[in-house]
């Protein structure tokens, strides 16, 4: 299986940047994995959406897949209860 490229939109940094550096580091372990398995076990679909949602302690990625471009795209990233503002 192909490697998928990982992007973030530009709303991704200024969420980052809110959270402490220690959970950032596990946040993009856990984004840089979504390279080779873009549906890791835990991930769930959105349901009325076409994005992904997968957790990482109290924080929640919110992602897309475009499977024909092999390309992950990062939506949020955001505490559990914010991440659909």
């Amino acid at each position: 299986m192909a490697a998928y490229s990982i992007f973030f939109r530009k709303s991704v940094r200024r969420d980052l940047a809110r959270i402490p550096k220690r959970d950032v580091q596990r946040i993009m372990d856990r984004i840089a994995a979504l390279a080779d398995d873009p549906r890791p076990r835990g991930c769930e679909k959105l349901s009325g959406r076409d994005q992904y949602r997968l957790r990482q302690g109290r924080y929640r990625i919110v992602y897309s897949i475009q499977d024909e471009q092999l390309v992950v795209c990062v939506v949020k990233v955001a505490q559990r209860g914010n991440v659909y503002r």
